[in-house]
């Protein structure tokens, strides 16, 4: 009779803790790409593919407003110094980081990749996906969520702004047209949304599966759009494998470079550890489902050239993420750190959770931040536990 080897489950189990995340809408938003090379929309259903998108990328912002709870943000400011730490490393290190790698790149880079490499440095951090990796490393987890939520409230008007001082003419410059239609297609949206949230949000809450379907078939929709243009304007001959090889070893140094950033000048600053997992991912990370309807407003024709950096970095940023966490996760507990690793959320494996003054429920497993909806942003803030990790 044959047996089994005694290593081979022991030597499976070590290969699956190490699986790459691969984030299945990102296989979604690749074969959106391959339908437009093989079937893009040209004359009048271009025209009228345009006009739905435009239509989208309201509603997205729409039901940004909605969704986002200001109050429960508001509750986390006591602990301001950590939410200005990730503000300065979304708005103002990453875009001068962003100005550095489109120097280093721009011998391989077209202008157009150039430009969309330093607009994903210009974009606001995740919510859902900064919370899950914190939690699976043992972080303040409240305080990702507060810092994940004044990261897009403030994205809303920081980034087309950065875009317009730091790319000029490729999104419009700070021209009156420019500034109108960014009003007029994501400002305006998001403020009928905030305003009308306390109306709609029972709605929201009872179809949250199907609203979810809502935001991911619109973006793959925006996404359509703006490659669609981009290969009847035959663009995409301009993408060399020289280039992309190039795009994504830059993007590999901003990935090694940020969340080193954050983690040691958090500690510089005198932030506890579980504060320092909330500001690495936090700051070091950027949103997909933010970023590519503002691109679609802010480059316009040029978009589908402008989007890929960022649709790469969102798949890069998964894999180191969460090689990061599974590192934190392994770190030893420090004095008077409340945390529960068999708790109800690891058992699951649906999410960390920090009740106020309780542990921390960890997620053990990369499995639950590998499809992520990164346009939640309705989770309480959990105000008393702000701040568990005192600077």
């Amino acid at each position: 009779m044959n047996r089994r080897p005694r290593g081979r489950p022991r030597l499976r189990s070590r290969f699956s803790r190490f699986r790459v995340p691969v984030d299945p809408y990102v296989l979604a938003l690749l074969a959106t790409v391959g339908l437009a090379a093989l079937l893009p929309a040209s004359g009048g259903a271009a025209e009228a593919v345009g006009g739905v998108a435009t239509g989208a990328v309201a509603l997205l912002f729409f039901l940004y407003g909605a969704r986002l709870s200001t109050r429960e943000t508001l509750d986390g400011l006591r602990h301001w110094r950590l939410h200005l730490t990730v503000l300065a490393a979304t708005f103002l290190v990453f875009p001068l980081l962003g100005l550095a790698a489109r120097g280093l790149g721009s011998p391989l880079l077209t202008p157009e990749l150039a430009n969309g490499l330093l607009f994903l440095c210009l974009v606001p951090s995740t919510i859902q996906s900064s919370i899950a990796f914190t939690s699976m490393a043992r972080g303040n987890v409240p305080a990702a969520i507060c810092a994940g939520s004044f990261s897009s409230l403030a994205g809303i008007v920081l980034t087309p702004l950065l875009a317009a001082l730091l790319l000029g003419g490729a999104v419009g410059g700070l021209s009156a047209d420019g500034l109108l239609r960014i009003v007029l297609q994501l400002l305006v949206p998001f403020l009928a949304g905030q305003l009308l949230r306390p109306l709609v949000t029972g709605f929201l809450t009872r179809h949250r599966r199907v609203l979810g379907l809502v935001d991911r078939a619109s973006i793959l929709l925006v996404v359509y759009t703006a490659f669609s243009e981009g290969v009847t304007a035959g663009v995409w001959g301009q993408v060399t494998p020289a280039r992309l090889a190039g795009l994504l070893g830059v993007e590999a140094l901003l990935l090694a470079v940020m969340p080193a950033l954050t983690w040691y000048g958090a500690g510089r600053l005198g932030f506890g550890r579980a504060d320092r997992i909330a500001i690495q991912f936090a700051g070091s990370k950027k949103s997909l489902a933010a970023g590519l309807p503002m691109a679609a407003v802010l480059f316009g024709a040029e978009a589908s050239l402008a989007v890929l950096p960022l649709m790469l970095f969102h798949q890069m940023q998964l894999m180191v993420c969460a090689v990061i966490a599974r590192r934190r996760a392994a770190d030893p507990a420090e004095p008077g750190e409340n945390v529960d690793r068999a708790g109800p959320a690891a058992r699951s494996g649906s999410g960390g959770s920090a009740a106020p003054g309780g542990p921390v429920h960890p997620v053990e497993s990369v499995e639950s931040v590998e499809s992520v909806d990164e346009s939640w942003a309705g989770a309480p803030a959990a105000a008393e536990g702000v701040g568990g990790s005192r600077a």
